[in-house]
């Protein structure tokens, strides 16, 4: 940690960024919840206007879910019309994911909800904080690459010496 900043200064930080992107989630959910689709679904959509006919394991990583997850998602939509399974000639186990048009309509009325959420609050930013924000945020998903590369057996050895020193404990053992 850089030797500026407390551990206080950072878990503030960090309890800020996670309010935000729960309050930033929930102002969007309403949003889409008007053209009848969840955050999650409309992931979906707009990943596929992106790359259609990718497996779902390959969309699953896309957007940083279980592959189970991804499975009741690409159920949801398929259900409603505005997506489609097809098999996968290489891998008969395997589907890959289409928009229908429907589908592909929805994606777009998801993009436009996006925009204009955009337009009201990073919109509102000029363009050096915007460029500035966009920075840090790159290099937190860079930080977060990273830790999610270190060794498990490190993480549960800091938390036994926390545990030790009379700290609660962070991690769980899931």
């Amino acid at each position: 940690m850089n030797s500026d900043l407390t551990s206080a200064d950072a878990l503030r930080v960090w309890f800020r960024l996670l309010r935000l992107q729960a309050r930033l989630t929930g102002l969007v959910a309403e949003r889409l919840k008007v053209i009848g689709i969840s955050v999650p679904q409309c992931d979906v959509l707009t990943t596929l206007t992106e790359q259609e006919g990718i497996s779902q394991q390959h969309l699953a990583e896309r957007l940083y879910v279980t592959k189970g997850n991804i499975s009741g998602l690409v159920d949801r939509l398929a259900a409603a019309g505005l997506v489609e399974r097809r098999n996968i000639a290489s891998d008969r186990r395997s589907y890959a994911i289409y928009l229908t048009e429907a589908g592909r309509r929805m994606a777009e009325q998801g993009i436009d909800v996006q925009r204009q959420f955009i337009a009201e609050t990073l919109g509102r930013m000029s363009s050096q904080q915007l460029l500035d924000f966009e920075r840090l945020i790159i290099g937190a998903r860079d930080f977060a690459r990273a830790a999610k590369d270190t060794d498990l057996e490190d993480a549960q050895r800091a938390a036994k010496l926390s545990i030790r020193a009379g700290k609660a404990p962070i991690l769980s053992k899931t």
